[in-house]
């Protein structure tokens, strides 16, 4: 779990990495088995008029969320394919415009096999790619951007629009005194696109944004086994969740934990 976009070359099944599941104990599982799992909890449990939203990030054991802006340094190969695993488990894929652009965001699924999966159990090929963006400060040659097949939805306070760009781009445009209105804009993600499960890849200041208005349900967060120290360079938050303090702490109940190479992949539910 984390943002780390990593390579998308497909491997066969006996190559694919197996997890150990520590907590609730059980036979060790792929990555794509564990997905499936997940998305069978988030569509029991989905609330009435939004989706049911997961956080997924990366941490190192110090509590850095990135190196020099990446976090890609922070994960393995478990990590990255429990990644795709659990995009390709829900219906749509939400990031802020800062991951979007750091990480250069590309189609959210590449590998013909998670996609030939979605078409056989009845989805779209592709999660809708969710860009939450104040400003539209997206530059139309992103990899996501200028794919002609890629269903984007952008969200945003502005009446503005992209230009440029090849993509399918719709936009939900969700404004309250001036600021973004989230659960405005995810209980219309919910209605007008049918979206019943969301991930959130971050970043920090997005993650604390929807806590701060009670809109996730689980946090998935892979706790890496490096130690990474410094304090992060001006406009890089060190943590997972950025931003000012919320108004109380957020309560968490840990259901699952996994396992591979001293990498450990934690499961909070939040509580209400």
């Amino acid at each position: 779990m984390g943002i780390a976009t990593g390579s998308n070359a497909e491997r066969a099944p006996d190559e694919q990495v197996m997890l150990r599941r520590l907590l609730p104990p059980g036979e060790p599982a792929t990555a794509q088995q564990i997905a499936d799992q997940l998305e069978l909890s988030a569509t029991e449990h989905s609330p009435p008029a939004r989706p049911y939203v997961l956080l997924n990030m990366i941490s190192t054991a110090d509590g850095r969320a990135s190196i020099e802006g990446r976090s890609r340094p922070l994960g393995d190969r478990a990590d990255r394919e429990l990644f795709h695993a659990l995009r390709s488990a829900v219906d749509a894929v939400m990031a802020g415009a800062g991951t979007v652009r750091t990480e250069r965001y590309g189609p959210i699924i590449r590998e013909d096999g998670p996609r030939r999966l979605r078409r056989e159990r009845g989805r779209s090929e592709q999660p809708l790619a969710c860009i939450v963006s104040g400003r539209l400060a997206l530059p139309a040659d992103l990899p996501l951007l200028a794919d002609p097949d890629a269903r984007v939805a952008i969200i945003t306070a502005s009446p503005a629009s992209l230009t440029g760009a090849a993509a399918q781009i719709e936009y939900v445009r969700a404004e309250r005194h001036g600021s973004l209105d989230l659960p405005r804009a995810l209980a219309e993600l919910h209605e007008r696109f049918a979206v019943r499960s969301l991930l959130c890849e971050g970043g920090p200041h997005l993650n604390s944004h929807l806590l701060a208005a009670a809109l996730v349900d689980e946090l998935l967060l892979t706790l890496s086994p490096k130690l990474a120290g410094g304090d992060p360079p001006s406009g890089e938050s060190l943590r997972i969740v950025a931003g000012p303090a919320l108004d109380a702490p957020v309560e968490l109940e840990l259901v699952g934990l996994l396992e591979s190479g001293s990498q450990l992949f934690l499961r909070y539910r939040v509580c209400a």
